[in-house]
């Protein structure tokens, strides 16, 4: 009895625990939040000195490049840091009206990035001077560096740069693959310094060896009277350029394309991208080898170190590299919701579309919207919480293009091969009755099953079976009233498998129905199912979560870790799941699935009416 007494006693104490750091890592979401802009002090040093060097960036073409800082200060500490402005300018008499200070301080908004002084530097507490190495990318304007005094809490202007811009910074960047609303469509959306009062956006492309064609570009952006609130509409604000989108139709199944982006000035000059490719998408049902990566929760990380203050998204860089690595054998990518965790620092949208150019250049990158896209009070987000930053969905709706019939409602169904994607949006209710529990069922309910036995659900919060802490806290498992009425559409609608991200690591579960296995089986599942699997799979680079300290009946399989899933679709009866470490790449769990249509047809529990024999 003393013994269950003290395990009770232990739970709530992590229980308790689990809460404080729940709230701890929620305040901490921005690194850039820490820097208390409204206290800044400009007291330029005469002694104190910052030079960059070169000035100009991106003469070879490339769209990311390096500076060496070179920096004193006669009166060091080990607080000093350096932070960097684009636009270069960040004097107050660059303030809109609604960012206006009254006196000191005079900056009109956070730094991109930021660094300390002695990063790399470590005698620079002694001698005052030292160096340091950043990376920056082309986002449309120009850059200038400030050394600050007094920490990131009080901080003190004490020098500023030379300014460093690249040769074009309105150039065409960052192609980001689609699919479109029909399978036989890809859409290229790219974001350049170019209205269409300046050029005319397009994308020259075909096939392989082919002759190529032009099709021209929509093009959207948003302002600062987009945003729903601070940060996003005061320091976080920066300018995300124009975003162009391109339709490319009629596409033949499999086949290789190339493209590039151009614009056209009206002097007659065309500004040119460089050359891409892609595989167009199988036709639905087509049976062939389809390969998909899916996670959650990534972020972006600083190749040079910087702005990583409390090291929030260490696994991002990682995740990315793995799948770029393995592109070769992946056809399409789904990064469901906190894409890159700008919270109203807009310029970090420009960071996430850099680092994962690579791969959205080539495979269709779709997303899913998060908390940290989408959570606003008062805007219609199903949560009251502030995660988003002031954004209300906005920057995520413009920067990606998803199937949706209408992107500010972001659920949609998209069709690759043998499969057949439901991708719902939880920061908008889902509960029966409403339009998006309707899409859900329609989509769910249309598929062929016989052509596309593949049936995946997909979402950023646990709608399913989640063991991490906070989830048990609140003693469900699962986001609160996620699973009562989604859980008969799964069953009714035998859905294979049901992903999630927001609990940043991995966890899989068995077959399940109404919190009870359906299969005995673990790795190689034959026939029916009888249930669906549900998987976490949110460790794709944010700060990881702590898993309760007990264990459930339906869990499987967890690790607290950064990693991601790929599936395999070998033909219409053979499906692999593999979860794949970001640190090395290596599977470290997963099954199979096997079963033929019949498998499919036959009924399980809720899942088909009482049927009766004729004579």
């Amino acid at each position: 009895m003393m013994g269950e007494i003290e395990k009770s006693r232990m739970l709530l104490l992590y229980l308790l625990l689990v809460a404080t750091f729940q709230k701890a890592v929620s305040d901490d979401h921005q690194p850039l939040s820490k820097v208390a802009i409204h206290k800044t002090v400009v007291a330029i040093d005469e002694h104190a000195y910052i030079k960059a060097t070169p000035n100009v960036l991106g003469l070879e073409g490339h769209y990311t490049e390096w500076v060496t800082l070179q920096y004193s200060n006669n009166k060091p500490t080990i607080d000093d840091w350096i932070g960097v402005f684009s636009p270069a300018n960040f004097s107050a008499s660059t303030c809109p009206g609604e960012n206006k200070m009254t006196g000191p301080p005079f900056l009109c908004s956070a730094p991109i990035k930021f660094q300390y002084a002695n990063f790399s530097s470590h005698s620079y507490k002694d001698t005052g001077k030292g160096s340091l190495k950043l990376q920056l990318i082309n986002q449309r304007s120009d850059f200038s560096f400030a050394l600050f005094t007094g920490g990131l809490t009080n901080p003190k202007l004490i020098a500023v740069s030379n300014k460093v811009s690249f040769v074009n910074p309105n150039a065409p960047v960052y192609p980001r693959l689609a699919q479109g609303k029909a399978w036989d469509e890809i859409t290229v959306t790219w974001t350049s310094g170019y209205d269409i009062s300046d050029a005319e956006p397009f994308v020259k492309w075909g096939p392989k060896e082919g002759n190529l064609v032009e099709t021209p570009a929509a093009t959207l952006t948003f302002d600062r009277n987009t945003m729903c609130g601070a940060p996003a509409r005061t320091v976080g604000w920066r300018d995300p350029g124009y975003i162009h989108t391109s339709f490319l139709k009629e596409l033949w199944p499999n086949r290789e394309y190339t493209y590039k982006l151009g614009h056209r000035l009206f002097n007659g000059t065309t500004i040119w991208s460089q050359e891409y490719h892609f595989k167009a998408s199988p036709y639905p049902g087509q049976n062939s080898v389809q390969r998909v990566v899916i996670f959650g929760d990534m972020g972006k990380a600083e190749a040079d170190g910087s702005n990583e203050y409390n090291n929030f998204q260490p696994g991002s860089l990682n995740t990315t590299k793995q799948i770029i690595q393995d592109l070769k054998d992946i056809d399409i990518v789904f990064h469901i919701g906190d894409l890159c965790y700008a919270n109203g620092y807009i310029s970090q949208w420009d960071q996430l579309t850099a680092q994962i150019e690579p791969i959205a250049s080539t495979v269709p990158y779709m997303t899913a919207s998060g908390n940290h896209e989408r959570d606003w009070p008062g805007t219609g987000s199903f949560y009251g919480n502030l995660d988003s930053g002031g954004e209300c969905g906005v920057p995520a709706q413009t920067m990606f293009f998803v199937p949706a019939e209408n992107r500010e409602k972001f659920w949609y169904s998209t069709d690759y091969g043998m499969f057949r994607f439901c991708i719902a949006h939880t920061e908008l209710d889902w509960r029966k009755g409403t339009e998006q529990y309707e899409f859900i069922e329609k989509c769910l309910a249309s598929v062929d099953r016989q052509k596309q036995p593949w049936l995946i659900f997909l979402a950023h919060r646990v709608l399913g079976y989640s063991s991490a802490g906070f989830y048990v806290q609140e003693g469900s498992f699962e986001e609160p009233m996620g699973r009562e009425d989604l859980q008969y559409l799964w069953q009714k609608y035998k859905v294979d498998i049901a992903m999630y991200g927001h609990v940043h690591n991995y966890e899989r579960t068995c077959p399940i129905y109404q919190n009870v296995c359906t299969n005995k089986e673990k790795h190689n599942y034959k026939g029916n199912l009888n249930g669906t699997i549900h998987i976490v799979v949110g460790g794709g680079g944010a700060s990881l979560a702590e898993f309760a300290p007990i264990n459930t009946t339906w869990s499987i399989y967890k690790d607290h870790d950064f990693g991601f899933v790929k599936l395999t679709a070998f033909d219409h009866s053979n499906l692999l799941l593999e979860y794949k470490k970001s640190s090395d790449g290596k599977v470290y769990d997963s099954f199979s699935i096997s079963r033929d249509y019949r498998d499919i047809l036959a009924c399980s529990d809720d899942s088909c009416p009482s049927t009766t024999l004729a004579s």
